[in-house]
């Protein structure tokens, strides 16, 4: 079903969580609630599932108006970051609890059980306790819990947090399996980026109760909407450079530590800044390569400096330099890492940078 949220606020006593919040989705898609601790997701999410009541706004399932509908009416269904299983039954009864109280004839659990066992592979389990089985396989279980009742939205509170990296590597990939096979809306909550860009087909980041920017992976990391989001998403942090806008005849550039850039072929949101304007121009490490790439002169510049020190990440390295007043980095695969002291020449490839406004932080 789709979802729709408008003008989403919270309040808790004097404090607002949840500030004007504007989102929506169609049917089938994978939205993502990302950010840090504090900054209103699961609050957001609570809100969708009926948990919480809303301050302001409205919440659309399919296009019904649910704001003010309890819980057991919306028709989702939510799995919570502790699993939050019966100890004492088994895991047929554990997935099949909610039916019983819904009163649903036993013919028709046993079937909706199967089917949902089949599903998520934990048929040779459903005889178990849940102290008898594996993270993995207690997840799955609340999962199951879930989708037996067949609902419109899946909600999901950081359901992977509580597993090792290995495990959370590979239910990634079935959580996102699963959502393809079922085609079922699902809205899942997370600090984590790698879940965030690995299995939404849409991102909401937010920050301090607010929507920072809401778009699909591919734009969120490589169109970041301010300065917030481009430091809050990436594995490695964004270079940051001071600069001022130089509007010439031959084009415009921004000039940063005595160097002008060339930045025509920029995509500016609106008319192009003028000359004086104080920017800030952010460059991903993967955007920096030794000299030696083929890049258009027009969107790119070269540089040579000390590498100053290597920090391992496994396949890949960061190497650390000087540029613009700056310290830098780079990613370099670590087969061929430059030793710390050694002079490189490097090139900046400026087709992927991001000029932010120095006092707004708002992206150019």
């Amino acid at each position: 079903m789709s979802l729709k949220l408008t003008g989403i606020s919270k309040r808790f006593d004097r404090i607002d969580v949840l500030r004007n919040i504007d989102i929506e989705i169609g049917k089938g898609e994978f939205l993502v609630l990302l950010g840090a601790s504090g900054c209103g997701k699961s609050t957001l999410l609570n809100c969708i599932a009926g948990l919480e009541d809303v301050s302001g706004g409205t919440i659309e399932i399919g296009g019904r108006d649910v704001t003010g509908l309890d819980p057991g009416d919306r028709n989702v269904a939510m799995v919570f970051q502790s699993y939050a299983l019966y100890p004492t039954m088994t895991v047929e009864r554990n997935i099949s609890f909610g039916l019983v109280c819904q009163g649903v004839p036993r013919a028709d659990r046993r079937s909706a059980v199967t089917r949902v066992a089949e599903l998520l592979r934990i048929g040779d389990l459903l005889d178990r306790k849940p102290s008898q089985l594996s993270g993995g396989q207690r997840q799955r279980v609340a999962i199951g819990r879930a989708l037996v009742r067949d609902p419109e939205i899946f909600l999901l509170d950081e359901p992977m947090s509580n597993l090792d990296v290995k495990l959370r590597n590979r239910m990634r990939v079935e959580l996102r399996d699963l959502h393809a096979r079922l085609g079922t809306t699902f809205v899942l909550v997370t600090h984590d980026q790698i879940e965030a860009m690995t299995m939404a087909t849409r991102v909401a980041v937010l920050e301090g109760g607010r929507v920072q920017q809401f778009g699909t992976p591919h734009e969120i990391y490589h169109r970041p909407q301010n300065r917030f989001v481009a430091e809050f998403v990436g594995l490695d942090r964004m270079n940051f450079f001071d600069g001022v806008i130089s509007a010439e005849e031959d084009g415009i550039f921004v000039e940063t530590g005595g160097r002008l850039l060339p930045f025509s072929h920029y995509g500016f949101r609106g008319a192009p800044p003028r000359t004086g304007r104080r920017v800030v121009m952010g460059l991903r490490p993967e955007d920096i390569f030794r000299s030696g790439n083929s890049l258009d002169d027009h969107v790119s510049a070269q540089a040579e400096s000390r590498v100053i020190r290597c920090d391992m990440t496994g396949g890949d390295v960061l190497a650390w330099f000087e540029f613009a007043g700056r310290l830098t980095a780079c990613r370099l695969r670590s087969s061929r890492a430059p030793k710390p002291g050694e002079r490189l020449p490097f090139c900046l490839d400026l087709e992927n940078a991001s000029l932010f406004d120095a006092d707004t932080g708002e992206r150019l």
